[in-house]
């Protein structure tokens, strides 16, 4: 009888819409990962914050919880799981996909970008909507666009010329580079930017190149004895985008969807306000710490465009199918 009862109320329920509230009210919850530290100042973090916020603010029954410093996922199990669905938002540098997608060793060639201003022009192009469909096609959407400049740095001595790079262990972020760099006389070893400054530390690395924001939240100024900042001639420019599962971005209400696009559109406007002061704050950073600060030369960046040119960028258009179209795509914008 008791049974019977239970069931008479929850039809009547259904029938006055009680079910359908409940539902509006609940909270679904997302989780976003990256590698990142978090709390530190570090932009990538801070967009994944303020993308939580808005969402959070956005009142669609939808919450963000974010995992910075690698603590959910490992930096380089973050492709799979965005792309399968068991991670739902990341703040990931796509060429570390480039092993299932060599295509993504695009976002991270030699001096292909050069400047934040040619950066953004990118986004748009039909370079980055090749990119963005084979994202898309192996599960995932880009919410956020973000390039960030990179520079050098080596225990060892100042790295301008390619020369400078002889015999010494260096990290790479990506096949494009590590082509280069090996072309150049270097030795490669392949780590994430997060285990950098302990490969550091137990002098597993000489040398390294990574985004600015890495140099500073990872404090390798602790390590290095010399820093080879962007300036005026950057040959290291990476697209760390955020992105999210497209299948958990599907299964949202359309109102649910809408906040995090909007949310994700105020994270790349922030992030491309802030992101011109990354370098600043390197080197201010550094030279407080009494590391030494140079800057490539225009021979120094044409002459490492050579060694790419032979190296990294034949490779790409050799091995990848269609290397050579995305390429010339990605040049064509001015």
């Amino acid at each position: 009888m008791q049974k019977l009862v239970s069931m008479l109320k929850l039809a009547t329920c259904i029938a006055v819409g009680c079910v359908a509230a409940g539902a509006a009210g609940a909270q679904t919850v997302l989780k976003a990962s990256h590698q990142f530290p978090g709390g530190k100042g570090d932009i990538r973090d801070e967009m994944v914050q303020l993308i939580a916020r808005e969402v959070a603010a956005a009142d669609v029954g939808l919450e963000i919880q974010v995992f910075p410093g690698a603590s959910l996922y490992k930096p380089n199990d973050q492709w799979n799981a965005i792309t399968r669905g068991l991670l739902d938002l990341t703040s990931f540098p796509l060429d570390y996909a480039s092993g299932r997608h060599p295509e993504f060793s695009a976002t991270l060639m030699p001096g292909l970008v050069g400047n934040f201003d040619r950066a953004m022009r990118l986004n748009d192009s039909d370079f980055m909507k090749d990119i963005k469909q084979i994202i898309e096609d192996a599960g995932a959407i880009v919410i956020s666009d973000a390039w960030l400049s990179g520079a050098f740095a080596s225990k060892k001595n100042c790295i301008t010329s390619p020369d400078t790079v002889k015999g010494q262990v260096i990290r790479a972020a990506g096949p494009a580079f590590e082509e280069m760099l090996a072309a150049a006389g270097a030795s490669i070893t392949s780590m994430p930017s997060s285990e950098i400054y302990t490969g550091m530390q137990t002098n597993v690395l000489d040398a390294t190149n990574t985004s600015s924001a890495s140099f500073v939240s990872y404090r390798l100024f602790e390590q290095v004895k010399c820093l080879t900042a962007p300036g005026d001639n950057a040959l290291w420019f990476m697209y760390e985008p955020v992105l999210m599962s497209k299948s958990v971005f599907e299964k949202l209400t359309p109102e649910q969807q809408q906040a995090i696009l909007d949310a994700g559109e105020k994270a790349e406007a922030f992030f491309n306000e802030e992101i011109r002061n990354g370098d600043t704050m390197m080197v201010e950073t550094y030279e407080n710490a009494g590391v030494e600060v140079v800057e490539m030369s225009k021979a120094d960046y044409d002459a490492w465009l050579e060694v790419a040119k032979g190296s990294a960028y034949k490779n790409f258009a050799e091995k990848v199918p269609g290397g050579d179209k995305l390429i010339e795509k990605a040049l064509a914008v001015e």
